[in-house]
């Protein structure tokens, strides 16, 4: 890649460390840190058409205008923050990242084109997401979705280091949970009640059996009005079972 005098000027304004124009890949590599975040004088809205390959240090570019991560590194060592941006999407973000990565505070509506593993914190609160397909499935920090929009938990990782915090969402469903979390499972504020989920998740985890059976187990337990809520599609996959020679409804003691 042939860089032009803007190009240059940018990337040397804004490394920490040095920064080389890799022969095999054509892309920009940093040896070190590359930050333009919170730009006193211009508020960056693309990355000046440079495109980055591997970073070693990390690369901080939140608090701008970005509307898409276009050009940014497909690897990174440390961190990748890209908070307090106007994302609607993570293509194009890096693939592997060996700290935290932050994309809370923009407008995202999907985690499509998140990292597979993050060796830090994910941090996607603050945005629009209906759902956390895309998610990274190990995050070796701690997974923090809170103040989205979200129903359930399908396509959340399922390994988390640290904390797992849902709280401030839409939840009326714990499918798709994580079957490993670390320190607590934070799930506030939510169409149901704190005590229950965190009863439905803690029963999961305990006799490590999915979600569905887990309701069954505990329909005795939990607040009609949470059940109602939480179990809303449960007759219709006991129906689909026992069409199959499964159990049947009144055995399992949940309706009639």
């Amino acid at each position: 890649m042939e860089l032009n005098k803007e190009q240059i000027e940018f990337l040397n304004k804004y490394t920490e460390g040095k920064w080389t124009i890799n022969e095999k890949t054509g892309l920009v590599d940093i040896e070190g840190d590359f930050v333009c975040s919170y730009e006193k004088y211009e508020k960056l809205t693309d990355f000046k058409g440079v495109k980055f390959g591997v970073v070693t240090g990390s690369f901080y570019c939140h608090g701008n205008s970005l509307t898409s991560l276009e050009g940014a590194p497909q690897e990174v060592g440390g961190h990748f923050d890209c908070h307090y941006n106007s994302l609607e999407s993570l293509e194009g973000a890096p693939q592997e990242v060996g700290g935290h990565f932050d994309c809370r505070y923009n407008s995202l509506e999907s985690l499509e084109g998140a990292p597979q593993e993050v060796g830090g914190h994910f941090l996607c609160y603050n945005n629009r997401l209906t759902s956390l397909v895309g998610a990274p499935q190990k995050v070796e920090g701690s997974f923090d979705c809170h103040y989205n929009s979200l129903e359930s938990l399908e396509g959340a990782p399922q390994e988390v280091g640290g904390g797992f915090c849902c709280s401030n969402n839409s939840l009326t469903s714990l499918e798709g949970a994580p079957q490993k979390v670390g320190v607590d499972f934070y799930c506030s504020h939510n169409e149901i009640s704190e005590k229950t989920l965190k009863l439905v998740w803690e029963t999961i985890q305990k006799n490590k059996i999915d979600y569905w059976t887990a309701l069954c187990i505990l329909k005795s337990e939990i607040p009609k009005s949470d059940f109602e809520k939480l179990g809303g599609e449960l007759d219709k996959r006991l129906s689909q079972d026992a069409q199959k020679g499964y159990l049947t409804l009144d055995q399992f003691g949940l309706f009639g």
